[in-house]
């Protein structure tokens, strides 16, 4: 897969594009059908298929207030988008002067010029350019004088309701993983690096991996997950903690992985944490032998869930 970033670098495929065009947080469902249906197009015409997306969600720049907390990192959006298999994919900076494009030339300049497209395909209700003036409308308009096909494609449904990225977000702050992975098309993930802790696992014979809460990314709820961690390309069923640890008095909110059947020192390497299935809230307990305990449960009703 090629990457363009910027508006600089941007330029005609040549051979032909079929362009599906989104924020793709989450890279859901209604994402890949969405993408799908450009590769399909795509394929049929002997073109290249191609992927616009933007650097950070636009209420980052227009509602900053407002912003949700995203599904994916930017990283893992591409890695995503990635592997389903596009020639191209396009990261525009939705920064301020970006969000003052008018539609006209968004459309035009943008679309037309700079990438050269054959086809664009995006999901029904977008909008686009300054003030979000631009809407399918205005698109196919642009297409029949530009030379482009624009196409809407249709919602795709789960469970009788329409997948967004804001239900995905629904599910995943209320702990319904199983919603989440219905929407997602796989489990909700977290990447992080793994930290230096206090050392208080190891100490108590459950050693963990401690990444960091990263700003401005969803979260489960607080709490103890049964999933997988990916170390080193291989996978591990995982039992993970969310919360404080206010067992020993804790206030920082960190994510805390026990994986399973594996024992090294991983200190600053990234790993990619799954959560499957919602175990139980966090607890303070009395003593250390009653959250020990508690903890073994923990780890073995993960390993019956999962194997």
């Amino acid at each position: 897969m090629r990457s363009l970033v910027g508006l600089d670098p941007l330029e005609p495929a040549g051979g032909g594009l079929a362009l599906a065009i989104g924020t793709f947080d989450g890279v859901h469902v209604g994402h890949r059908t969405l993408i799908a249906r450009a590769m399909e197009r795509a394929a049929s015409e002997g073109w290249e298929a191609g992927v616009l997306t933007w650097d950070r969600h636009p209420a980052q720049t227009l509602r900053p207030d407002k912003a949700p907390r995203l599904l994916t990192s930017a990283a893992r959006k591409a890695e995503l988008i990635e592997s389903l298999g596009v020639d191209l994919l396009v990261v525009l900076p939705f920064d301020e002067a970006f969000s003052r494009i008018t539609a006209g030339d968004f459309a035009g300049d943008v679309l037309a010029k700079r990438l050269g497209i054959d086809a664009v395909l995006v999901g029904p209700g977008w909008r686009f350019g300054h003030g979000r003036a631009g809407d399918m409308s205005l698109l196919r308009r642009s297409g029949e004088e530009l030379g482009y096909e624009a196409v809407e494609v249709e919602a795709v449904e789960v469970d009788g309701e329409v997948v967004s990225s804001s239900r995905t977000r629904k599910a995943v702050a209320a702990g319904d993983l199983a919603t989440a992975r219905a929407l997602l098309g796989r489990p909700f993930d977290i990447d992080g690096e793994v930290l230096t802790g206090d050392g208080r696992g190891r100490q108590l014979g459950i050693p963990t991996a401690n990444l960091a809460v990263v700003e401005g990314l969803a979260t489960p709820p607080l709490g103890v997950y049964a999933g997988r961690a990916r170390v080193r390309d291989a996978w591990y069923l995982a039992a993970t903690n969310i919360g404080v640890n206010p067992t020993f008095g804790g206030d920082q909110v960190r994510i805390e992985t026990y994986v399973l059947d594996f024992d090294a020192d991983i200190y600053g390497e990234q790993i990619r944490v799954e959560f499957h299935e919602r175990l139980r809230d966090e607890e303070r307990f009395e003593n250390v032998a009653d959250l020990v305990a508690q903890i073994h449960d923990d780890i073995a009703r993960t390993r019956k869930l999962l194997t």
